[in-house]
């Protein structure tokens, strides 16, 4: 017999974790399946000889959904918040020039050029409207301010956010904000000044960069340590099939745990896996789930985390890092400055920093020995910010399928993969994949998916009336 629960989730990500907290907040039973030996996917946090290394997202924007869910889980007395004034840079001609964060800074940058800045300064005098057909993020950069402002500013922070390409990155799917501007306010400058002001009368504080204490992976252990005995590591989920409970839609999930088998059912099953897991487990149900899971492409990333004496570093590491327009002729995406952002992160006299390489325009790189990457990878570092020695730590992580893209037609391939969840009383889908990869867009989407979980649940008669939807999910 198989043991039942409400809800069984699959996959101990950020997302899976998010709604099981959720779920089980509400008094929902809930047990999460992991097939790895620890919880939080790719938010990984590592000590290395007094040096603390990410592997994976560095840091944060500080939403108000996920800093309510900080203070839940009583993790915010070790939140570390970055100086918003901390300037960022991007390489241009080999050398370090500040970012523009501000309308004046953009206007007197050497970034580009004076028909560049013009554009930009009377964008907000001319309206426009997006075009029907789904617009690649470079496309739209083009028509709206020029090839200039594409590969020295909006290029690199593709890379930094999405490890994407601007040629093929969906505008609407990707930056959706930026779409609906336009297609609302007919100028991007007028509606993000109208959302602006909206937001200032709402009072609603600025969002900034943040970390913990010990690391990113606070928050994962902190969400596993709040689920309990119902969180199962090294338990692969084999498949779903369908099964029935008290004359409703239901699913079995047959499971592996070590060198036993285990069967589990539930009237409902959260899918909180990447799309090729997604995929293999759901194909059996319905084989469309493997064609559309199988078009969301991902890129692969090499994270370089070094740690180097401070009197061997020539140039300044006061700010957060550097983006690297592909101009530039480097392998390199960008590197974050970590030591600088936040305290706690290297002993005395030494800084820690974090190199991206690989992404959708480089994957070869990925597939170099982890020598190979870091000989490279700080050999353009120690050219860029004139480091006279070698790293005194140095760790590489790879991660062949790093970041889900949301590429041309992404958002017709989450509508399609809607539908087909909705086809399959029960099942449900959350995941980096659907509303943005950002730690506080995957805790905005799981909380959102948790109430649609439990108004199923409510109308199926396992739970009792339906739940309203709180602020942050309506």
């Amino acid at each position: 017999m198989p043991n039942s629960t409400a809800v069984v989730i699959i996959g101990a990500g950020i997302s899976g974790l998010a709604c099981a907290y959720y779920l089980r907040d509400r008094g929902v039973t809930v047990r999460v399946l992991e097939a790895s030996d620890r919880p939080g996917g790719l938010i990984h946090s590592i000590e290395q000889n007094g040096c603390h290394f990410e592997s994976g997202p560095q840091s944060f924007l500080s939403t108000n959904p996920l800093l309510e869910l900080i203070r839940k889980l009583k993790i915010e007395d070790q939140l570390l918040k970055a100086d918003s004034r901390a300037p960022r840079y991007i390489l241009r001609g080999g050398k370090l020039v500040q970012a523009p964060m501000s309308p004046f800074s953009l206007v007197s940058t050497p970034l580009f050029g004076a028909r560049t800045k013009w554009r930009l300064v009377t964008e907000v005098f001319r309206r426009a409207h997006p075009p029907e057909n789904d617009e690649s993020v470079a496309d739209f950069i083009r028509r709206k301010f020029g090839d200039d402002l594409l590969d020295s500013l909006v290029g690199p922070m593709v890379s930094g956010i999405y490890a994407g390409d601007p040629q093929r990155l969906s505008l609407r799917a990707a930056f959706p904000e930026v779409h609906r501007f336009e297609r609302e306010h007919g100028s991007v400058v007028r509606g993000m000044l109208k959302f602006r002001a909206t937001e200032k009368a709402k009072s609603a504080p600025r969002q900034g960069l943040c970390s913990f204490r010990h690391g990113m992976e606070t928050l994962p252990r902190a969400l596993a340590h709040s689920l309990g005995p119902t969180l199962s590591y090294n338990a692969l989920a084999d498949s779903l099939r369908r099964a029935k409970s008290n004359g409703h839609a239901a699913f079995e999930i047959p499971f592996s745990a070590g060198a036993t088998g285990e069967l589990l059912s539930a009237p409902a099953v959260v899918v909180a896996t990447p799309c090729d897991v997604a995929a293999r487990l759901l194909g059996d149900l319905d084989a469309n789930f493997v064609e559309v899971f199988g078009a969301i492409e991902y890129a692969p990333v090499a994270v370089i985390s070094t740690a180097y004496a401070q009197t061997a570093i020539a140039a300044s590491t006061r700010g957060f890092g550097f983006l690297v327009p592909r101009s530039e002729g480097l392998r390199m995406l960008g590197t974050v400055w970590n030591s600088s952002i936040f305290s706690g992160r290297a002993p005395e006299n030494l800084v820690t920093m974090a190199t991206f390489a690989g992404g959708a325009t480089d994957p070869e790189i990925c597939t170099w020995p982890d020598e190979k990457i870091a000989t490279h990878v700080c050999g353009e570092l120690a050219k860029i910010m004139r480091i006279s020695a070698p790293p005194v730590e140095l760790r590489v992580q790879r991660y062949a399928r790093a970041l889900p893209q949301y590429n041309l037609g992404h958002v017709g391939a989450i509508a399609r993969l809607t539908e087909l969840a909705a086809n399959q009383p029960g099942l449900f889908l959350t995941g980096n994949y659907l509303a943005g990869p950002s730690i506080g867009a995957c805790i905005n989407q799981a909380q959102s998916t948790a109430h649609t979980v439990m108004n199923y649940l409510s109308k199926i008669g396992v739970l009792g009336p339906t739940i309203p939807a709180s602020p942050a999910v309506q």
